[in-house]
């Protein structure tokens, strides 16, 4: 399949950039795109636990 080493090594680089390359635009498609806003029991939205609550 190969005839040498240069040509084996040509290919390793060349699939391994081709797999950088979809990692990235994945990467920029996951930012486009924005992320969904956590929520809690019955569709609310969980609104986080305060760490210091004035209400002892």
């Amino acid at each position: 399949m190969f005839g040498n080493d240069a040509e084996l090594l040509l290919t390793i680089h060349r699939s391994f950039a081709a797999e950088l390359q979809a990692d990235a635009a994945r990467d920029r498609l996951a930012r486009s795109v924005g992320r969904r806003h956590p929520h809690g029991w019955l569709s609310r939205r969980h609104q986080p636990a305060r760490t210091v609550d004035g209400r002892r």
